[in-house]
C-alpha cells in the first residue's frame, strides 16, 4: 500500500467547512423550504428532532469524509485547485452521487430531494478536495 501524506490541520479545517456548509445549505437562505416540504415534515417537527447528538455525528461524518478524501488526494497527487476539485468530484460521483441516487430511486423519493441532498455532498467534496489539495 502506498504511503499517504495527511495534513491533519487541513482535515479539520475542511471538516469545519463541510459542517458549516451543511448549516448554510439547509438554512432558509438556500434550500430549507423546499427540503422541508420534500421530506414531509413541519418546521416544528424538525425543531423537536434537533438534538445536539445529531450535530456531533454530522461533524464526525465531516471529519471522516475529509480524512478519507485526503487519502485519495494524496494517491492522486493532487496539489492544485483543479486537481483537488476534480478528485473531490470523482469521489462524489463514483461513491456518493450514484449510490444516493439509487437509494432515492428505490425509496421513491422525489428527484428534487436527491438534488438538494446530493448537491450538498457534491459541494462539500469539491470544497474539501480543494482545501486538502492546496494545503498539503
Amino acid at each position: 500500500m502506498t504511503a499517504v501524506d495527511i495534513n491533519f490541520y487541513a482535515v479539520i479545517v475542511s471538516a469545519v467547512i463541510i459542517f458549516l456548509l451543511g448549516g448554510l445549505w439547509y438554512s432558509p437562505f438556500l434550500f430549507a423550504k423546499p427540503w422541508v416540504k420534500l421530506i414531509g415534515k413541519s418546521d416544528d417537527e424538525l425543531k423537536e428532532e434537533a438534538k445536539a447528538s445529531k450535530f456531533v455525528i454530522a461533524f464526525l461524518q465531516a471529519v471522516i469524509t475529509s480524512y478519507i478524501l485526503s487519502i485519495f488526494i494524496s494517491w492522486a497527487n493532487a496539489s492544485t485547485l483543479i486537481g483537488g476539485a476534480w478528485t473531490g468530484f470523482m469521489c462524489w460521483f463514483g461513491f456518493a452521487g450514484v449510490t444516493s441516487f439509487i437509494h432515492n430511486l428505490f425509496a421513491g423519493r422525489h428527484f428534487k430531494l436527491w438534488l438538494i441532498d446530493s448537491g450538498h455532498t457534491l459541494v462539500s467534496f469539491v470544497s474539501a478536495g480543494i482545501i486538502l489539495a492546496l494545503w498539503k
